[in-house]
């Protein structure tokens, strides 16, 4: 027994080992923030995100990671509207880079009276959290609303307005922090997060191709899914960028997406010396 978690301990310093040869980009060392956004499909949806979210915390688990919730809508019946992570480790943007997109999930709907199959769709956005203000802007560029913050179920869990939503109207990018106590914590947060997004805006403006921080924001629909978890009539996890495939759905679930990791950085990595050859 005591040999057999050795060997596991050894092949996991391994893998994480063989998978830090691929990152090469200017922020894969970078903490992140991690964002979800249920798509079509509604209630199915909300409940397919707070999965993800459940899949993404365990990950993180796994590795050691720090997480935090900094803002979070939940659902009107399940689940959860959107909900934005703060985590911080080692190589964070470099592992998690590869979940940007859009997750697809097939199953027979537990909200569904005749138990019909549903389809449901989340976006997932991994922006890196930058150690430095690189964007420049005008404080006449933002505005800066408070409101009460919320637990779940929309229920007030403070009486004093230390929420914030900060809105760059230029681009209108809006992001809020509710997680801290404090007006001023809350506003630091969403100012890292808002600058995060901006770069993330600003560099895909630029490149219009996904490329190291960009990667390509699409429409959480039918048709635009990175990966699908289908849950009925069979049980399989399908990356379609990388066609690496899994039959053990609950195990991807419960966070044991490094095969799917590795197979796009491997990917990746190819792509990226075979253009400058």
């Amino acid at each position: 027994m005591e040999l057999e978690a050795h060997y596991l301990n050894l092949r996991q310093k391994f893998t994480q080992l063989k998978l830090e040869i691929y990152f090469t980009g200017r922020y894969d060392q970078f903490n992140v923030f991690l964002s979800l956004y249920a798509g079509a499909g509604g209630t199915d949806a909300q409940d397919w995100a707070q999965m993800l979210q459940r899949m993404y915390l365990r990950y993180c688990s796994h590795r050691g990671w720090s997480v935090k919730i900094i803002s979070q809508i939940v659902g009107n019946e399940a689940g959860i509207k959107s909900s934005i992570l703060e985590i911080k480790g080692d190589y964070v943007y470099g592992y998690l880079k590869s979940e940007m997109g859009v997750h697809r999930l097939v199953r027979i709907s537990p909200f569904d009276a005749e138990k019909m199959r549903h389809t449901s769709f989340v976006l997932v956005e991994v922006v890196p959290q930058l150690s430095k203000q690189e964007i420049i802007f005008q404080s006449d560029d933002l505005r800066i609303d408070t409101f009460l913050s919320s637990g779940a179920g929309g229920q007030s869990v403070q009486k004093n307005q230390t929420a914030i939503r900060i809105t760059h109207l230029p681009t209108k990018i809006s992001v809020s922090c509710q997680s801290e106590r404090s007006q001023k914590q809350n506003k630091e947060i969403a100012m890292r997060l808002l600058i995060a997004k901006l770069t993330y805006y600003y560099q895909q403006q630029q490149e219009r191709q996904k490329k190291e921080i960009t990667g390509q924001i699409k429409s959480a629909t039918w048709g635009k899914q990175i990966r699908s978890y289908i849950l009925h009539p069979y049980k399989m996890v399908k990356d379609h960028r990388t066609n690496k495939e899994i039959q053990d759905a609950e195990a991807v679930l419960n966070g044991e997406i490094d095969p799917f990791i590795e197979a796009y950085l491997l990917k990746l990595y190819q792509i990226q010396n075979k253009n400058k050859n």
